[in-house]
């Protein structure tokens, strides 16, 4: 991460107004503690897997709803599979969903619609751990 600051956040959903409601509630900079964002937008569950696989993604927000495959099994199966997965995020339906979220292993749970108080600190709680102490010193 040093010769990169910025915190790589895994965008999936195949709707592209729930990706872009997802950038626009975070922004560039969610906390003056954390690096600074930099977002890769995901519409299908190959090309999450490619990201995956290839490392250096520091959160997954997973669209619950995606078709044809949905955020908690895609959560499940990375947290199966990956060593030292990323945390993952998953957006639910509903809040009465977000108990399916414990079954996908998720770090976190936000239910559309989505509440950006609620996912910016779901966010940066999730973030925290990936920062190393002397990278949120200085930034």
């Amino acid at each position: 991460m040093t010769a990169n600051p910025k915190l790589r956040v895994l965008v999936y959903s195949d709707n592209s107004d729930v990706r872009q409601q997802v950038i626009l509630s975070l922004g560039k900079r969610i906390h003056p503690d954390l690096p600074e964002l930099e977002y890769v937008e995901v519409a299908t569950e190959p090309v999450v897997w490619q990201q995956l696989d290839a490392g250096q993604i520091d959160l997954a927000i997973l669209d619950g709803e995606a078709t044809p495959a949905g955020g908690m099994g895609v959560a499940r199966q990375m947290k199966d599979e990956i060593y030292q997965a990323p945390p993952a995020l998953v957006l639910t339906g509903r809040p009465q969903d977000n108990w399916l979220a414990t079954w996908s292993r998720a770090d976190a749970a936000v239910s559309h619609p989505l509440d950006p108080i609620e996912l910016a600190e779901a966010v940066v709680r999730l973030l925290r751990s990936r920062v190393p102490a002397q990278v949120s010193a200085e930034a």
